[in-house]
């Protein structure tokens, strides 16, 4: 019943339908970065069985490469866990967040972790981060209990079925376990339901589990649905960035903008504990990622280019981390309701709640308009979104920065609090308690 399904470059995909098209794959451009998205791709999503049933290189922007042996690594803890239908790994003992940070290194957390890891982390100094998904959470976790149940607060004790209720009934849907050595390596692991992962990476219900995609991350086991939904959600992070930006702009304002969105109301950063330098660290130190991330999908939008194209038309342009490119967006407001009406759903519907109350719109006369927009919805895949009048109507308002960012804080704040609190009862007090000290000492560093 449960499998672990192969990475998109193991696969073999000469013709492969996708919606009402048939691409024929074709050689690939580039070896070095992906190819251009197919037309018509975010109106065409089936629910597909694998990854022969993409466009060839479809979604490879987010496969990004790490050392060989050190993804061997991070696979070889993963196989220590029942019932994964996609996993990645994430955060600061992953991708740098920080200039190399040996020197400064008095105590790895690793007990005794492969020298791959060691290399990469440049002495070893940083606890890993997973997100593992399973179709099933009660399964997951009673197997789980049964192989690992030290890796559990007293919940453990209660059984899965109550574990699995607390993973899935409150917060953003995550259990996290942290401080667990596997393989000699320090490891702190979420669980998560794959029908929250997907809702959230193609609606935006809490953008916890979404806004780490949008950010470099390290995906180890894969699932074709989820790969085409991550698309989506990492092309509806450059949308609501622009909307939030103002009409020319640096990729680092962008990539910025673009890690930022997860932060908004988040607790966390509110109360000290996360460095208030954190979105520039991850940008400044992985800027490269981010443009393999992202780079095509820019290209792909009308509103949106590149000031400089001899500077990207440049061979290994990517590579230079000295470069920071100018963009600059259309600003015309039937252009940016196009943006606003392909906006997730959950959060386009946000925001428009933010405009019923600000243009005193009736109640009757808004969910009859709600319920229009979702019937145009369900017709994604024959239609192509495009702006309604209402749309437009938001579109040229000055205040639509402002009210994207609040809808953006409406989104993350409670989902993130709870998960904060829930975390009190998943890792136990003491394990809660040194997570959030070891986070406010980084702060005040």
């Amino acid at each position: 019943m449960y499998r672990i399904l192969r990475p998109l470059s193991k696969c073999r995909p000469p013709s492969v339908l996708y919606g009402r098209r048939t691409y024929a794959a074709q050689p690939s451009q580039s070896t070095e970065y992906p190819q251009a998205l197919p037309p018509d791709w975010e109106e065409s999503l089936p629910s597909l069985e694998d990854f022969t049933q993409l466009p060839r290189d479809f979604g490879k922007n987010q496969l990004l490469e790490t050392n060989e042996e050190f993804k061997r690594s991070l696979r070889g803890i993963l196989r220590h866990f029942p019932a994964l239908t996609y996993a990645f790994a994430y955060g600061s003992g992953v991708f740098p967040q920080s200039d190399a940070t040996a020197s400064r290194i008095t105590h790895s957390p690793h007990p005794n972790p492969p020298e791959a890891i060691l290399k990469w982390q440049k002495g070893g100094g940083k606890m890993i981060d997973f997100v593992l998904a399973t179709r099933f959470s009660q399964h997951f976790h009673s197997l789980n209990l049964a192989r690992h149940r030290d890796h559990y607060s007293f919940l453990g004790s209660l059984g899965s079925a109550v574990v699995s209720h607390v993973q899935d009934g409150y917060g953003a849907g995550a259990y996290f376990n942290p401080y667990i050595t596997v393989n000699g390596t320090m490891i702190k692991y979420a669980v998560v339901n794959y029908d929250t992962l997907l809702r959230d990476l193609s609606n935006w219900d809490t953008l916890y589990l979404a806004g780490r995609l949008q950010k470099p991350v390290k995906i180890l086991f894969e699932e074709p649905n989820i790969r085409v939904a991550n698309q989506r959600n990492l092309l509806s992070a450059v949308r609501c960035a622009l909307l939030l930006l103002p009409p020319n702009f640096t990729e680092k304002e962008l990539y910025s903008t673009i890690t930022g969105l997860s932060y908004k109301g988040d607790p966390r950063m509110d109360y000290g504990s996360e460095n208030p330098k954190k979105i520039d660290n991850i940008v400044n130190h992985q800027l490269r990622n981010f443009r393999l991330l992202y780079h095509d999908l820019i290209s792909s939008l009308p509103n949106v280019e590149y000031q400089d194209h001899q500077a990207i038309s440049k061979a290994g342009w990517m590579d230079d981390t000295q470069l920071n490119v100018r963009l600059t967006q259309d600003m015309d407001p039937e252009r940016r309701g196009n943006i606003v009406r392909r906006l997730p759903k959950s959060f386009r519907e946000k925001v428009y709640f933010l405009y019923q109350r600000k243009f005193a719109i009736p109640g009757r006369e808004f969910q009859e308009m709600l319920e229009q927009s979702k019937d145009e919805d369900a017709k994604g895949g024959f239609k192509k979104q495009v702006a309604s009048v209402f749309d437009k109507r938001i579109a040229g308002e000055e205040d639509l920065p402002d009210m994207v960012a609040k809808a953006v804080s409406q989104t993350v704040k409670w989902p993130s609090t709870a998960q904060s609190i829930k975390g009190v009862l998943t890792a136990g007090p003491a394990r809660a308690w040194r997570y959030l000290g070891e986070k406010r000492a980084k702060g005040k560093e």
